[in-house]
């Protein structure tokens, strides 16, 4: 049995919008790493961490969405995230914009798991056991 997907409100700003009053397509990438930061902190974690340590993060390595209906300026939307794959170092999730019920939008997003050094350069690093624990209960 899969784990129910987390799920998350957002009402929809004048800001967010363009000049045909929709959400502007790159505002849909803001609202899952919003919705993913959401996530991982009712998990007790976060994007980037202290770890044993080490200052580990998770950047983004691929993101991508699909826009099914448009959704305007006071429309309240429910995300809904996923954790769709954890490897050994990246973990993916899927995320799902429902506005009343309907579908509006679905993307997805992958992050690599990654200590930062000192000269602020990303190494890839194995996800942490107990980290990877929790992502793999709620894979779906």
């Amino acid at each position: 049995m899969s784990a129910p997907p987390f799920r998350t409100r957002r009402r929809i700003e004048f800001a967010d919008t363009d000049m045909a009053g929709i959400v502007h397509f790159a505002n849909f990438f803001r609202f899952m790493e919003a919705a993913e930061v959401e996530f991982l902190r009712s998990a007790g974690f976060s994007v980037t961490q202290e770890w044993e340590g080490e200052r580990v993060s998770f950047p983004r390595v691929s993101a991508s969405c699909d826009f099914l209906r448009p959704v305007t300026f006071q429309d309240v939307v429910e995300i809904t995230v996923r954790v769709l794959k954890v490897g050994r170092t990246s973990v993916t999730y899927g995320f799902e914009f429902f506005k009343a019920e309907e579908l509006v939008a679905r993307g997805q997003v992958s992050s690599v798991c990654c200590r930062l050094l000192p000269d602020h350069k990303l190494e890839a690093m194995e996800i942490p056991a107990a980290f990877r624990e929790k992502l793999q209960a709620e894979v779906t």
